[in-house]
């Protein structure tokens, strides 16, 4: 798995570390909690997915210029101003194996920095050019809030269907990643069949991505994944191994779970876990998973041969293979 990342990153080593130097340098503030808190969420250990794809899908269409630098970079502020957002909604203390920022420093400051990036991003986008990235970006922000806003009102809601959570995902986790592809290729002058190739390969990537999430949660590792086991559980949010636990599981189960949902906590734990695994729901979330990413995987024929391709290809098996 490491050695999988590690290639994955030195296909770009140089863009990548270009994109490091150009966000401190944009983290810069005449406010100084601004920039410490900015500087902490994005040294955290994030992976950097997001910027990283924008990176590559415009290499492996031979970009010559250097505005995939700045537009890998304004990514990364988007989605680290969602972070920091999402902690404070989430009442979250923990991310990555840290202290979040509301926790250190308390929720209004977060939530302001977290504006200060998302306005900071808008401004470097700018200087990227692109009308058509500039559309593409600011819808991706509106559809990214709406699946904040639908994943807060399906919390303790043990009704929805598992459509109505792909719809959920879609919306606040792959539709970042989809975004990132898509506006690298269009940085890139993509065909039109390229562009809504690497657009696709973005969203099933992202959706990969949080089904591993979802599924980690359930039978991962405090320690390594950075958070405890049992978080969504604990807020009440009904992900795919607890629809599918609802839904093939007896009625008891089923009721238990229910419950469970409705009244978040983590009074049920074990029993959930237990449920979890008899029904076969983290298999199932396991095997959805593979096949979004090997949907991903399909979208990629369309490039032409390059080490790109390759990282891009290492990919998607690093988002199903992961245990963090």
């Amino acid at each position: 798995m490491q050695s999988n990342a590690a290639s994955i990153h030195a296909s770009v080593a140089e863009d990548f570390a270009a994109v490091n130097r150009t966000i401190l340098d944009q983290l810069a503030s005449r406010i100084p909690l601004v920039e410490t808190i900015g500087q902490y969420i994005i040294e955290s250990g994030g992976k950097r997915l997001r910027p990283l794809l924008v990176l590559l899908a415009a290499r492996a269409l031979d970009y010559p210029g250097d505005k995939h630098i700045t537009l890998a970079t304004l990514i990364e502020f988007m989605h680290t101003s969602t972070l920091l957002h999402d902690d404070v909604v989430d009442e979250s203390s923990r991310r990555r194996g840290k202290a979040t920022a509301n926790d250190t420093w308390g929720n209004a400051p977060s939530v302001l920095v977290g504006d200060f990036l998302y306005s900071r991003s808008f401004q470097m986008m700018v200087e990227v050019g692109s009308m058509r990235i500039m559309q593409v970006l600011s819808s991706a922000t509106c559809v990214i809030a709406e699946g904040e806003v639908q994943q807060l009102t399906n919390i303790g809601n043990a009704d929805i269907e598992e459509s109505d959570y792909f719809d959920t995902i879609q919306g606040k986790t792959a539709m970042l990643f989809e975004a990132a592809s898509h506006s690298g290729a269009i940085l890139a002058d993509a065909n039109a069949e390229q562009e809504q190739a690497l657009q696709l390969y973005g969203r099933y990537l992202g959706l990969a991505f949080q089904l591993i999430d979802d599924l980690l949660d359930y039978q991962g590792d405090a320690d390594t994944m950075g958070k405890n086991v049992g978080d969504d559980l604990a807020e009440g949010k009904p992900t795919l191994p607890l629809i599918h636990a609802m839904r093939e599981g007896t009625q008891e189960q089923s009721e238990l779970i229910r419950q469970a949902i409705t009244d978040g906590g983590l009074e049920r734990l074990a029993d959930v876990l237990a449920i979890v695994r008899e029904t076969g729901a983290l298999d199932y979330t396991q095997r959805r998973a593979e096949e979004m990413a090997e949907k991903a995987r399909a979208q990629l024929e369309i490039l032409p041969p390059s080490p790109y391709r390759d990282s891009m290809e290492t990919l998607t098996r690093v988002a199903v293979e992961r245990d963090v």
